[in-house]
């Protein structure tokens, strides 16, 4: 019945498969197939940095998905980017490295009861992949900077983090009105408090995009023992029930090439496909809620009732502010002569605007001063438009988008069929709580504040979206509504926990509840979102889970 045999199958070559691909076959006694349901990452707009705005909505790269129409958004379906390629998100997403915070980290360790999770306890998996440009001449004897960075970063690994390479004027003098409304300067956002306002740094090589699988693959990709099988798209899990009443996964159902076929693995399934497709192919194979699975004729394996719930995701609100007398890529884009130019900077020296990440400045603060936290995120581009993948506006203006880091709305992913190609019902559920609505209006208020400050004043912002007659409570929540997107963070869909956690589906080491031989390695695993953006954790979680699954099969020779 089983075609191929392995020691370990990968599902789903985004960041965490990649990572877990390379370390999992180091042994080359150790067969590993790693599968990715998209093409290689061999598209062009793949490595060029603004080439997202060609990634995102394009199914060459983009698994498509769509929301449910979401209340809190005044009905609004949104576009749900996820990426379908080698490297996964990490070819398509906005390049930001960033790891949240120390408490994002230690609350893991109280609510899974496993200090592995501490921030203290997480850092250095974080560190082992680093390839931090700001090592890359050691210690400076006469500033001490090397020594000043390398307690909290690394250097030498395959995850490259740059400083970005180019700056607007628009950006620095929002910057300074940060400051001004009393945001402090901050040099790094990875240190366990990411509170101020600076430049994010990006996983970026020379103007090129670094993502998983330029780190991860390509060095190991001739392994004998490691097999990359692209437009290998998983039905479901193969589960077998053991003599003794035991569930094991011991293999997967994949179509490729067209045709039909089931691999084993003779130690461990590694579900990495995301916080939307783990809990996806987990339902298709019987995992799950079982009324939701008796809903759709699935034969259930195993009652797992926090399977597709939990979803948790960063709102954003985009607010646009006009501007005069300063130059922003809406201006510079929309002419031959400035296309041209750009074209040719980015040809010659890998700057300019084509080096851009989605967002350049970041400003991490508290929506009031009754937080203990900085619980928002800003994110400040010198450009504006409706939504990523759509055209630039054609007039001088920046964007100031901003996101509650803490929502406390709570979605699901559940199937809507258990034919493989059906997309699944996507419902974040967005501004559902009295808490994360008043964020919303507060967020608005404060970026309002921001842009009346004086460093901004000679450029005349004019608030375009969302406008600023609209002052109260009740305009702003169903304002923020209207106008606020998605940043593609999902996470949370296959939370881990303790063992009297009903709802939790996985142990602290990321072993799936009740079903031998299965482990989900990606963002639905974290009970809680991080601070910031998610990319850098997901490779934190996968270093983690290597060593854990490598040290596991030590264990039972």
């Amino acid at each position: 019945m089983f075609e191929e045999q392995f020691d370990y199958i990968i599902v789903g070559g985004g960041t965490a498969g990649c990572l877990l691909a390379n370390r999992l076959s180091a042994d080359p006694a150790m067969r590993v197939l790693l599968l990715e349901a998209g093409k290689k990452d061999n598209y062009p707009w793949i490595h060029i940095p603004v080439g997202y705005l060609y990634c995102i909505g394009n199914p060459r790269t983009d698994w498509l998905y769509r929301t449910q129409p979401e209340k809190g958004l005044n009905g609004r379906v949104l576009r749900y980017p996820r990426g379908k390629t080698l490297g996964g998100s990490s070819s398509i997403n906005g390049m930001i490295y960033m790891r949240g915070q120390a408490r994002d980290y230690d609350g893991w360790a109280a609510l899974t009861g496993d200090d592995a999770w501490t921030w203290q306890n997480v850092l250095p998996d974080f560190k082992h992949h680093e390839d931090h440009y700001r090592l890359d001449d050691g210690a400076d004897p006469s500033t001490g900077q090397g020594r000043r960075f390398s307690g909290m970063h690394g250097h030498g690994g395959e995850w490259r983090v740059e400083k970005q390479r180019l700056k607007w004027e628009i950006l620095e003098a929002f910057a300074n009105a940060a400051v001004e409304a009393g945001v402090p300067r901050s040099a790094d956002f990875n240190t366990g408090d990411n509170e101020g306002v600076g430049y994010f740094e990006v996983n970026q090589k020379s103007g090129w995009r670094w993502n998983a699988s330029k780190a991860f693959l390509r060095p190991v990709k001739n392994r004998p023992n490691l097999a990359i099988w692209t437009q290998a798209s998983v039905s479901k899990l193969h589960i077998e029930t053991t003599p003794s009443g035991l569930k094991r996964c011991a293999g997967v159902e994949l179509i490729r090439s067209g045709g039909a076929m089931t691999v084993r693995a003779r130690r461990e399934v590694i579900l990495c496909a995301g916080a939307i497709g783990s809990p996806l192919i987990l339902q298709r194979s019987g995992v799950g809620p079982a009324a939701l699975l008796r809903e759709h004729g699935v034969n259930i394996m195993l009652d797992l009732p926090g399977v597709g719930e939990n979803l948790q995701d960063h709102l954003q609100i985009r607010t646009v502010f006009k501007v005069s007398g300063v130059a922003t890529l809406n201006t510079l884009a929309n002419s031959l002569i400035g296309k041209a130019k750009i074209g040719l900077e980015y040809m010659l020296t890998r700057r300019g605007p084509m080096s851009m990440a989605p967002s350049q400045l970041g400003a991490f603060t508290r929506s009031d001063e009754s937080r203990a936290y900085a619980n928002l995120e800003y994110h400040v581009q010198p450009l504006s438009l409706d939504a990523f993948g759509e055209p630039l506006h054609k007039t001088p203006a920046f964007t100031v988008s901003v996101c509650n880091l803490n929502p406390t709305s709570r979605g699901s992913v559940r199937l809507t069929s258990p034919a493989q190609d059906a997309p699944p019902a996507i419902a974040p559920d967005y501004l559902s709580t009295d808490e994360d609505r008043q964020i919303a209006a507060s967020s608005i208020r404060q970026i309002r504040m921001i842009a009346a400050k004086p460093a901004l004043a000679k450029y005349q912002p004019v608030e375009w979206k969302p406008g600023a007659m609209f002052e109260s409570d009740a305009e702003l929540y169903k304002l923020a509504g209207d106008i606020a997107n998605t940043i593609f963070h999902p996470v949370g869909t296959t939370r881990m926990g303790q063992a009297d956690d009903a709802m939790a589906v996985v142990d602290s080491h990321l072993r799936v509840r009740g079903l031998a031989g299965l482990r989900v390695v990606d963002a639905g695993v974290m009970p809680a979102i991080t601070s910031g953006n998610t990319n850098a954790p997901v490779l934190m979680i996968a270093e983690k889970a290597a060593r854990w699954i490598i040290r596991d099969a030590q264990a039972n020779v």
